[in-house]
């Protein structure tokens, strides 16, 4: 669960807003409405105040740290500082039988960072969030660079994560993607969010 009140960032806000247990909300809205900002604020990865909690933590009670083991972000552009893939991973062979579930062969963990294309660092970070068994998870595109049979394997892993409890805010430009996961839709502009039918998002 995520409980989001009075957020604000600079201009941006105040944000309310409550994701429940198992839920997928999904924020649309035109390019550089901040879309991304939000997700960065929840995170807080930059300066914003008000509260926010999930179904166990306090954001302000406990480290920066902590609280986003527990609301992961899984960034448009993911980071990568070590050489080989596996050596971003705590346990990497207990992942392996994951990489089919996105469509990745199953020796991705023995690749080199190098050799990775933009679709499959996007996919094998999504492996790496989902390691730390967040609470909620945060998503900047999650399947803008993946064609279509790779998409559906992609949401198919994020609606079993869902089943067992997991929490997802989305931010897509898919107009299709909040009618095939998400049970709400916000719109983002000009600063404010403001409910959306999903079966007209986009």
């Amino acid at each position: 669960m995520l409980r989001v009140e009075a957020l604000t960032r600079l201009e941006f806000g105040p944000f309310d807003f409550e994701v429940a247990d198992g839920a997928c909300l999904a924020i649309t809205g035109p390019s550089g409405a901040g879309k991304s900002v939000l997700l960065r604020a929840i995170a807080d990865l930059d300066p914003n105040e008000g509260r926010l909690s999930t179904g166990r933590l306090e954001r302000d009670a406990v480290p920066a740290p902590e609280w986003r083991r527990a609301v992961a972000l899984l960034p448009a552009e993911s980071g990568w500082w070590e050489e080989g893939v596996a050596a971003h991973f705590r346990d990497a062979p207990g992942m392996v039988p994951l990489l089919e579930q996105v469509g990745l062969d199953q020796k991705a963990m023995n690749w080199q960072v190098a050799r990775l294309s933009t679709g499959e660092k996007h996919r094998l970070a999504l492996l790496r969030a989902l390691e730390q068994e967040p609470e909620v998870l945060l998503l900047d595109e999650p399947t803008t660079m993946l064609d279509a049979g790779t998409t559906e394997r992609v949401e198919a892993l994020l609606k079993a994560r869902m089943m067992q409890g997991l929490s997802i805010v989305m931010v897509t430009h898919d107009p299709a993607q909040p009618e095939r996961i998400a049970g709400r839709v916000m719109w983002l502009e000009d600063g404010r969010l403001s409910e959306r039918d999903r079966r007209t998002a986009g």
